[in-house]
């Protein structure tokens, strides 16, 4: 008979410890001021004073000592000045995969699975006759040697071409990802935070890629008035500037990002809260921030169509609600048969999780 056992609920055991809690807060902290650990800091001491998280035993010079301690927090001697290390980047990052894409196990390298066999990286269970141009070492003996026998006797044992079995291989696919992130002004605009979302998402896939998926490659472009690439380290900084939107320098540098990839699969995550306003012509920027600019909006549809050609399919991710927005993004979509999302900035990291697991299982080359 099935039943349950109840026992004693202590709490003590199933609770982290102080600096893990306020480890936890001045991770999330951090992702607002930018990585700036003086910041932080002084934000952790305020929220002290109105929620009394520390105590007569615990407070926040000890969690100071023990960020030194503990690798996460360095100190320079000569002005008490405060940056986090590389550690705390990559905590930061490791948080952001469990928030928006839950705790993920690492696995074996290449894990994306497709539905036909061939050459790989993963041993299958399924087995095949031998045909011409198999390679020697698929050969499963084991099955072939139990054909022969069946086939011609124990007694008498010899092997054929026919009695040869081939143990499959399923292909691996490898995917290369470039994910472009608005950091134009209107970002921050009205008040409403949009940035910080997208660094999350960034820091949670780059994780993501770097423990699940680590044949894949990630490439993050930020675009303003220009367009560059930032490393995986320099997230928690990212910070908007006083840009307009040049989606196009963004389009173009991730474009040239991939054609120096192998990866037979390449895709595009485009994060972005509003219209494409600028354009860069010879050494000058031509910007206009009132309505849907045809001379701009041509160019990034042109663009479209040339990663279709390219085989490269664009995601677009739209945090904002405007309504005269969604022609451009439809037909921008349409142009490159990809994909749009009109997403709330607290479903932006799930919209982008699922499309990057589908998309793993569904391109096959």
């Amino acid at each position: 008979m099935t039943g349950y056992r109840f026992i004693k609920f202590d709490a003590a055991e199933n609770t982290k410890s102080k600096f893990e809690q306020m480890l936890d807060l001045f991770t999330q902290i951090l992702t607002y001021t930018n990585g700036d650990a003086s910041e932080a800091l002084s934000w952790m001491s305020e929220l002290d004073k109105k929620y009394q998280f520390t105590n007569n035993e615990y407070g926040i010079g000890d969690f100071i000592e023990d960020l030194k301690d503990n690798g996460y927090l360095k100190e320079n001697p000569a002005d008490g000045d405060f940056k986090i290390t590389g550690k705390t980047e990559q905590t930061i990052r490791k948080k952001s995969l469990e928030e928006i894409f839950g705790k993920l196990k690492k696995s074996k390298q290449g894990n994306h699975h497709t539905f036909k066999h061939g050459q790989g990286d993963e041993v299958s269970s399924d087995t095949r006759p031998f045909q011409f141009g198999d390679m020697l070492e698929q050969i499963d003996f084991t099955e072939s040697i139990r054909n022969a026998q069946i086939n011609h006797g124990v007694e008498s044992f010899q092997m054929h071409e026919d009695d040869l079995h081939i143990r499959e291989n399923d292909f691996k696919t490898q995917t290369s990802t470039v994910l472009m992130i608005d950091i134009s002004h209107s970002m921050i605009l009205y008040g409403e935070d949009r940035i910080t979302p997208a660094k999350k998402v960034a820091m949670a896939l780059s994780e993501l890629i770097q423990t699940k998926y680590p044949k894949d490659t990630l490439d993050i472009v930020v675009f303003g008035n220009d367009a560059w690439t930032i490393e995986v380290k320099d997230l928690p900084y990212l910070q908007v500037g006083p840009y307009h939107t040049n989606t196009v320098a963004g389009l173009e540098l991730a474009m040239d990002l991939l054609r120096k990839r192998k990866n037979p699969n390449k895709q595009i995550f485009m994060i972005t809260d509003g219209k494409p306003t600028c354009l860069k012509i010879g050494g000058r920027y031509y910007k206009n921030s009132f309505g849907l600019d045809r001379k701009v909006i041509n160019r990034c549809i042109n663009l479209a169509g040339q990663c279709k050609k390219l085989k490269i399919p664009i995601t677009t991710f739209m945090i904002a609600s405007d309504p005269y927005l969604q022609n451009f993004v439809q037909e921008f979509t349409e142009m490159n048969q990809g994909k749009a999302y009109f997403a709330n900035l607290d479903k932006l990291g799930s919209f982008i999780f699922k499309d990057f697991e589908s998309g793993k299982r569904k391109t096959v080359y």
